[in-house]
């Protein structure tokens, strides 16, 4: 069922991106739902809106570079 795939992005400085509404389910087993056409997922571990990204990630790529 071709029309049921979600696609997913796994970007190197950010966040993993998934096309399409998504339910997250946590650690807990507690679950999350979106419904966006685009969800970032936060893959750095500094969102304080996990399992979103709230672009915390950009702050520390900005600090090595100086």
């Amino acid at each position: 069922m071709a029309e049921d795939r979600r696609r997913v992005i796994v970007t190197g400085e950010g966040p993993i991106l998934v096309y399409g509404p998504v339910d997250v389910e946590m650690p807990d087993g507690t679950r999350v739902r979106s419904d966006r056409a685009v969800t970032a997922l936060c893959a750095c571990g500094r969102s304080r809106r996990r399992p979103f990204c709230d672009t915390s990630h950009r702050r520390r790529v900005r600090d090595k570079e100086r």
